[in-house]
């Protein structure tokens, strides 16, 4: 079994095949980029010269998200990026959105800890489905990207099937909907 707390390595291939070496099976980026919204860290080195290539191929697949309409960056934040390699901005920016992003992370743990522990709705029946399927909308509203959220002291039962199924096409209206305003 495999130590989640080491990165996931990948291995690029002189034929730019990506190779996994957890399960000694090629993957694709659409399969890295479910490995990272599972919470997995991943490096991605060059088999030749060791390379880390890791941030050419998470832009990547951050590139084709956004090219198939998956839009999660303005063009202001995309211009202000560009903008940031040419000026004195580069040594801020990486501070400033690693400090962003954990602090959206600390924000949604301690929100879905205050809907657990302090709303008396908490104690109605099904609240524990309707909250697991907050969280499933949640994810993929942000599409994985934010990372695992802190597992909880207790864990909500799954959703029967059928809750399932309503769950999955109610989140494929809401993310067709979100689409068609990105455009």
């Amino acid at each position: 079994m495999a130590e989640s707390n080491k990165p996931l390595l990948i291995k690029r291939y002189a034929s730019r095949r990506l190779y996994n070496t957890e399960t000694s099976d090629y993957v694709t980026l659409e399969d890295i980029a479910g490995f990272i919204r599972e919470g997995r860290e991943v490096q991605i080195v060059d088999l030749k010269s060791g390379d880390d290539l890791t941030r050419q191929y998470l832009l990547q697949i951050i590139a084709e998200h956004e090219s198939r309409g998956e839009s999660v960056l303005p063009v202001d934040v995309l211009t202000d990026l560009v903008r940031s390699y040419t000026s004195q901005a580069t040594s801020v920016v990486p501070q400033f959105l690693a400090m962003s992003f954990d602090m959206l992370r600390d924000g949604q743990s301690k929100m879905a800890e205050s809907v657990g522990v302090m709303n008396p709705l908490s104690k109605m029946p099904g609240f524990d489905a309707m909250q697991a399927q907050q969280q499933a909308f949640f994810k993929a509203m942000t599409g994985g990207m934010m990372g695992a959220t802190k597992p909880e002291a207790k864990t909500a039962p799954e959703p029967e099937s059928d809750d399932l199924d309503d769950i999955k096409a109610e989140l494929a209206a809401l993310q067709a909907k979100l689409s068609k305003l990105g455009k």
